[in-house]
């Protein structure tokens, strides 16, 4: 088959991994479950500033990255009944809370 040419001229399909990005992310993973107690030894000798850069780093692998979400939204109060008013106030209470609660946490309160 001349360079450049392929059997299917489609490609391979979006978000399928290539072949041997799969093995090497198999072998990858079988390396790290056969040394894992080496590995936690070798974070615990670790200066726990380093110790901190490096759970930071492995953090970023397992822990998705957050995002900023913001949401418009017109209220129709006039159409909105006392119970379903007093619902959105409880709702946002316990939203304001919730991200208090997250800020609190995230500067070690």
């Amino acid at each position: 088959m001349p360079k450049g040419k392929t059997n299917n001229p489609n490609g391979r399909p979006k978000g399928t991994p290539n072949r041997i990005t799969q093995d090497v992310r198999a072998w990858l993973s079988a390396v790290i479950d056969s040394n894992r107690k080496q590995m936690e030894r070798d974070l615990k000798t670790l200066e726990p500033k380093d110790r901190l850069q490096m759970l930071e780093k492995l953090m970023q692998y397992v822990i998705p990255k957050q995002q900023t979400v913001r949401a418009d939204v017109e209220i129709d109060t006039p159409n909105l009944n006392e119970r379903t008013l007093e619902e959105v106030e409880a709702s946002i209470s316990r939203y304001e809370e919730m991200r208090r609660l997250a800020f609190d946490d995230d500067c070690g309160k």
